[in-house]
């Protein structure tokens, strides 16, 4: 590699073919990208990220109900979510079938039971 200096009134400034500075901007890249991966595979571990299958991810876009979605994909069945958050059955299953808006306090105790960022359920 053939690097060429020039002084200049802010400092000295290194001259290289551009060939081997897209290699070097490559590298930077592919460094700090790597380094993006190992930071979310470490809040995956630490179960601060999750994997979330498709078919939930297809199911939010489309429009239906979050908080039956992510409800169903814990595993959870009305009445735990219910108890869970310290709402009535009737009132969950009635933000459900989206025939009542939970409260702030409400939508904060279920995205706290299902263990999401409020943000997900609204």
């Amino acid at each position: 590699m053939s690097v060429q200096f020039i002084e200049t009134a802010s400092g000295r400034l290194a001259v290289l073919p551009e060939a081997e500075y897209r290699r070097l901007s490559e590298a930077y890249e592919d460094a700090e990208a790597g380094s993006i991966i190992d930071r979310f595979r470490e809040r995956l571990a630490s179960g601060e990220e999750e994997l979330i299958p498709a078919s939930v991810v297809n199911r939010l876009l489309t429009g239906n109900n979050p908080v039956r979605i992510w409800r169903e994909h814990r595993g959870l069945k009305t009445g735990e979510l219910a108890e869970a958050a310290g709402l009535s059955q009737a009132y969950v299953s009635q933000i459900e079938a989206g025939k009542r808006e939970g409260s702030i306090a409400a939508m904060k105790a279920i995205s706290k039971a299902l263990n999401l960022n409020i943000d997900d359920l609204v």
